[in-house]
């Protein structure tokens, strides 16, 4: 059985929200966790290019709305983490089964990329 937790991913102090971004995408991409990005899945977004692309829409969001947040309430993405006992799921089905919360939890509304970790005795993906 999984488990699924649901984080807020905020600016840290002295890093700016592109910094942020970045690096939060970075490590769930990492190549040595991802087996060279094998277990990376996307919806309306390249995971090449999925932390500008993040940018981008959160500054259009901005500019069509006026809305500007102070930097400690400012969520630059929600992340969600779905871990599996070890030897329970295989890493691709893992991938298949974050995508599908994935697109659940965003009604198809807004992009999201699918990581999965498989450098831990247990498996478990990264959705941003």
């Amino acid at each position: 059985m999984a488990t699924t937790t649901l984080l807020q991913r905020h600016a840290g102090e002295g890093e700016t929200i592109a910094e942020a971004i970045r690096d939060c995408l970075d490590y769930g991409k990492d190549p040595e966790k991802t087996e060279s990005g094998k277990y990376i899945s996307a919806y309306e977004c390249d995971p090449a290019t999925v932390a500008d692309e993040f940018l981008l829409a959160k500054a259009s969001y901005a500019a069509m709305t006026g809305r500007e947040q102070k930097k400690e309430n400012n969520v630059l993405c929600y992340q969600i983490r779905e871990s599996f006992y070890p030897g329970e799921i295989t890493p691709k089905e893992a991938n298949r089964i974050g995508y599908e919360l994935a697109m659940r939890w965003t009604k198809g509304r807004h992009a999201f990329i699918v990581t999965t970790h498989t450098d831990k005795q247990h498996i478990h993906c990264h959705i941003y």
